[in-house]
């Protein structure tokens, strides 16, 4: 059977496939740590399971309107405005299934045949491969670790071209942790306004941050950038809903509109009892963030601590999100049992065959020289991984 040639340009989530092999081996009974998935360990909060029943038992489960119901738009748009600094009307937010979901309809609204869209690395594994997807070519533009891992303005601008359609950005980051504070944000918002450059503003991870950190939306900044500006955001980092899949995003009016057109010939709207249990999500309390990122800060504590400790490892200290990217490059010319380490998939693939713990590689996410390890699991199982990480660096020669 002949494929269509948008299937044959991608593959598929290294992330998925990291933690669905892991699973696979602890059915077969196999003691395997897994640190691969970026999924919170907490259960979602009583008060939102209990709305989720209620629309259940209300019978809250007929087709809705297909960008959303008002009732959770003006929960959002509310969320946005206090949080975030940012006013929108009801037709400016889209609800989706998952931030993914809402990634790719600004990607199906978007981008077409001859649009190059700019890529910061360390990049999330699925953003090139729904620029591939729609017709586009990603353009990968690598930062450095000694610059936080953060587009800098020099580089931003190198990157430009006359087909440059958009600017994917993601704050905090997934894969590194590392995040954009104010100023980095308005010398990009300045470019991306002065050229006309869409920014897709990835941030799932706003509310788990550390040290003091401040999240800023780059949509905040002025109404220029804001017109060019989609905020995508959800429930399933900080709330803990990641099977609940609930994703919404916000900006122009014409482009919101574009994509709930998308979206009414995939989806249809996002499940009714899953938006019934989103309004409760945002307007209910939010201690539990609290509580549930104190605990992911004494993780990454540890977890850095451990790694650093390992010679001749590298690694950023996160400012937020839940996962570690340290540089593993210093061991790649080494061997164990005959095979010798040369990329980041042999250090991934080394740890889960000898050592029993399943990371991601940093190829994954468009940088070769790192691994990527997620601490939304309990500090038990950290300390456990940890202690197998160490002895299968030491085991090395």
């Amino acid at each position: 059977m002949a494929l269509a040639d948008r299937v044959k340009s991608i593959k598929p989530s290294p992330t998925l496939a990291v933690d669905a092999k892991a699973k696979a081996m602890k059915a077969e009974g196999i003691d395997v740590v897994g640190f691969g998935a970026g999924e919170p360990d907490f259960n979602t909060p009583e008060n939102i399971k209990q709305a989720a029943i209620k629309a259940i038992n209300d019978n809250y489960t007929r087709y809705l309107p297909v960008p959303g119901t008002d009732e959770l738009k003006d929960a959002i748009i509310n969320k946005l405005k206090t949080d975030n600094g940012i006013v929108y009307e009801r037709p400016e937010v889209i609800v989706s299934t998952g931030a993914k979901h809402s990634l790719y309809n600004i990607a199906q609204a978007l981008y077409g045949p001859g649009d190059e869209i700019i890529i910061p690395a360390p990049f999330w594994v699925s953003y090139p491969d729904q620029v591939l997807l729609n017709d586009a070519t990603p353009v990968i533009v690598q930062t450095k670790l000694e610059d936080g891992f953060v587009l800098t303005p020099a580089a931003f601008k190198a990157a430009i071209t006359p087909k440059t359609k958009a600017l994917i950005l993601n704050s905090p980051s997934n894969p590194t942790g590392m995040g954009y504070d104010r100023a980095a944000l308005t010398a990009i918002a300045a470019i991306a306004v002065e050229h006309g450059i869409y920014v897709i503003s990835d941030e799932i991870y706003e509310k788990i941050v550390y040290d003091g950190f401040k999240h800023v939306s780059i949509a905040s900044l002025g109404p220029d950038i804001k017109a060019l500006t989609l905020t995508v955001n959800g429930l399933s980092k900080s709330h803990a809903m990641t099977g609940w899949r609930m994703g919404y995003a916000a900006g122009p009016k014409d482009v919101i509109g574009a994509m709930s057109k998308v979206q009414s010939q995939s989806t249809s709207n996002t499940c009714s009892i899953v938006q019934k249990a989103s309004v409760e999500a945002l307007t209910g309390p939010q201690d539990f963030i609290g509580v549930m990122v104190a605990e992911f800060d004494k993780r990454r504590k540890y977890i850095l601590e451990r790694l650093l400790a390992i010679p001749g490892l590298e690694c950023p200290t996160p400012q937020g999100a839940f996962y570690v990217f340290p540089k593993v490059s210093t061991y790649y010319g080494r061997s164990f049992g005959g095979k010798k380490i040369a990329n980041s998939a042999d250090i991934s693939a080394y740890l889960l065959d000898e050592a029993k713990v399943a990371v991601v590689s940093g190829d994954a996410f468009g940088a070769d020289e790192y691994i990527r390890l997620s601490y939304a699991t309990s500090m038990s199982v950290i300390e456990k991984g940890l202690d197998r990480i160490e002895k299968a660096f030491a085991a090395l020669s």
